[in-house]
């Protein structure tokens, strides 16, 4: 079935442009009118090479060139290599960070509840990848005499597997220092591995009633002061109460639950740690499995999204191209949700990809059968902030 737009055209269509506007009016007003290349059409400009691969500013505006006719539609005109370097360097990369939270608040309010777990209680995995960069090209990102790199610490909600917060510091930031400013609802479970273990930290989550699940170092001093029967046939070995011992016990004088589990699979022993005495001790092993999810998610940013080939050297161009990218991820799990496609978002992309310019329904790439029952999807707008 032929249509009027494009399919990339469509695609921006799900972004409402007058809720893109006001967060700029309302926030990142810049001090003169943005003449030739707009913010918005800086956006569109990385989407458009975020889907397609793009590796370079002269591959993006030559590839947007060729398609130079169908660009109308897209709200943008052809783009100069120099505007648009000169976009990234100075156009404040925080409008796009502030962007990304109001995209997941709306992603997450079409996800699916986490399948995995009965429990009603919010599940998030916390967890930093580093992305290394050149330190000769990119001096302001050093944090080794002869190595650079930034770190993304992501929060990952396991209702539909989405970043719900991110934040991009230098390499050299702890783990900890990003954890430490998460405020979260009541009751909601993190799971992380054990660069996360501070007793303090761990305190305060208690104070705010969140959990935290992670795995007991094997340096850490405690007593035990209950055992609990356990479900052999489940894996679990143990099911204790402990009291922390050890030089910086006072941190954290809570009583702490620790779980033991044995792989079935690969016969290894794994101990858990958390404040959570609520559910079963197999559910607790079990969330902490599910971490995995989130070295998925770093693993696909980095193989099917342009954030590790930049399209500047400054800091702000690094932060811009890092946070479209993750609206990017966004965008087209918002798809998946929102007409329940049963593909997986590497399989929506490479639809995309070879698509993007084709006069023809979106959705019909998807599910041509399903076409007739998806009726009002196009109205529906990702980024819907009212």
């Amino acid at each position: 079935m032929a249509h009027s737009n494009t399919v990339l055209a469509q695609l921006l269509n799900l972004i409402d442009r007058h809720d893109f506007q006001k967060l700029e009016n309302d926030q990142f007003k810049p001090n003169r009118r943005y003449r030739v290349l707009s913010r918005w059409g800086q956006f569109t400009t990385i989407l458009f090479a975020q889907i397609t691969g793009r590796v370079s500013l002269r591959d993006i505006t030559d590839s947007l060139q060729t398609q130079a006719s169908r660009l109308y539609h897209l709200g943008i005109g052809s783009v100069k290599r120099s505007t648009f370097a000169d976009a990234n360097n100075h156009r404040p990369a925080e409008f796009f960070q502030a962007f990304f939270e109001k995209s997941y608040q709306r992603c997450a309010a079409f996800a699916p509840r986490k399948k995995k777990f009965k429990f009603k209680n919010k599940l998030y995995s916390l967890d930093a990848s580093t992305i290394d960069l050149c330190l000769s090209v990119f001096p302001w990102a050093k944090f080794r005499s002869t190595k650079g790199g930034i770190k993304l610490h992501t929060l990952l909600d396991h209702d539909g597997y989405i970043p719900a917060f991110a934040s991009i510091t230098d390499a050299k930031t702890s783990d900890l220092t990003y954890a430490r400013t998460l405020t979260l609802p009541p009751g909601s479970i993190i799971v992380a591995d054990r660069a996360y273990i501070d007793f303090s930290w761990l305190c305060s989550l208690d104070k705010r009633k969140n959990y935290l699940v992670t795995r007991l170092k094997k340096n850490i001093r405690y007593t035990v002061v209950e055992r609990r029967p356990v479900l052999k046939s489940k894996g679990i070995t143990s099911d204790q109460t402990i009291v922390l011992t050890g030089p910086k016990s006072g941190d954290c004088p809570i009583p702490l639950r620790r779980v033991g589990y044995k792989d079935p699979v690969t016969g290894k022993h794994y101990f858990f740690l958390t404040n959570n005495f609520h559910l079963a001790a197999k559910t607790i092993a079990d969330i902490y499995k599910d971490r995995w999810q989130i070295e998925l998610f770093f693993k696909w940013l980095k193989q099917n999204l342009r954030i590790k080939t930049f399209l500047g050297t400054s800091k702000n161009a690094v932060m811009t191209q890092i946070w479209i990218a993750l609206i990017t991820m966004l965008i087209l799990t918002y798809m998946k949700f929102l007409a329940k496609l049963g593909k997986t978002i590497t399989q929506i992309q490479r639809l995309l990809q070879l698509n993007l310019f084709e006069r023809q329904d979106l959705w019909i790439l998807f599910d041509p059968p399903l076409i007739k029952h998806k009726v009002g999807i196009q109205q529906k707008m990702l980024f819907d902030f009212s």
